[in-house]
């Protein structure tokens, strides 16, 4: 059945002089939609992020068109070329290596330049590791109901390193992120070193392709996780499940509320941080969302 039987796709509107930021399959090139492709025929050009790769890709698929390198080394010459040729009522797609364009790609500043240029940008969804891995991930992201933060790739420099362990250990949302097959041993050491042992995780590696593995544990597991793996090859992401909060700090939260409450009238949220601050010891931050959370209940 080809892509001419589906009559919807044709009554789909596409604006001309637009930008289309399409997402691309992470690893099952069945990932792709119909949408991506409709748009990808009919587009006058495509920025890649990866020429080489994206051309492997599209020739997969019988699209041929005129293609230009945008990545995160030149993305604002780049993105001034597709301006050039929106200007001439042109329509171009973006499509970075896998998944969905800005997510931990080159593809924010290129959206970022077109919108300043008062040009529009439509986003044509699809694959992405981070939501992929959020379907599977069960009773990993229960304990904050749903709510996570996305972290991007785990950073290798120490104090970015120990900055990003203290968000994740600290966190009542979900925490989520990347790692690639070369760090992933001592990533998840380090882990198992920052977290409490019942702090359950989940490992997603390789999803989507032949040898995709899902494995859900708790951090006091992660050693004899690593030490049977079969392989630690491909891409990873993680998910590790929010803190939860015990009742005392619950009681706890509920009483710096009423203060924040009474501070709240005459008082900005910057200023009521600053008193609890000073007065009960507590970080700027802490202080901070609890200033916000008593504006929140106003």
């Amino acid at each position: 059945m080809g892509l001419s039987s589906f009559d919807f796709l044709k009554q789909q509107d596409l604006p001309a002089g637009a930008l289309y930021m399409v997402a691309t399959p992470i690893g099952n090139l069945g990932d792709i939609t119909l949408r991506a492709l409709h748009v990808l025929n009919a587009v006058d050009g495509i920025a890649c992020e990866d020429t080489r790769h994206s051309a492997a890709l599209l020739q997969q698929f019988g699209i041929h068109k005129k293609c230009i390198a945008l990545h995160e080394h030149n993305e604002i010459t780049g993105a001034q070329t597709v301006i050039e040729h929106l200007s001439n009522n042109q329509r171009w797609a973006y499509i970075s290596d896998a998944g969905t364009p800005g997510v931990s790609d080159p593809g924010s500043r290129l959206v970022n330049e077109v919108q300043n240029a008062g040009l529009r940008v439509i986003p044509i969804p699809g694959a992405s590791a981070v939501s992929s891995a959020i379907s599977v991930a069960g009773s990993v992201m229960q304990p904050s109901e749903g709510r996570f933060q996305f972290l991007g790739f785990w950073p290798n420099k120490t104090k970015e390193r120990d900055a990003f362990i203290k968000d994740i250990s600290g966190s009542q949302k979900a925490s989520i992120f990347f790692e690639s097959p070369h760090h992933i041993k001592e990533t998840l050491r380090l882990l198992k070193k920052n977290l409490t042992p019942e702090r359950p995780l989940l490992i997603c590696r390789e999803l989507t392709k032949k040898f995709e593995q899902l494995a859900t544990l708790q951090a006091q597991d992660l050693n004899d996780w690593l030490d049977n793996a079969e392989s630690l090859k491909g891409e990873f992401v993680i998910i590790v499940a929010g803190r939860s909060t015990n009742k005392d700090e619950a009681q706890e939260h509920s009483s710096l509320l009423l203060w924040a409450n009474a501070l709240s009238p005459y008082l900005s949220s910057k200023e009521i941080a600053a008193v609890l601050a000073q007065t009960l010891g507590l970080t700027k931050k802490e202080a901070y969302q609890i200033a916000l959370d008593a504006k929140d209940e106003h």
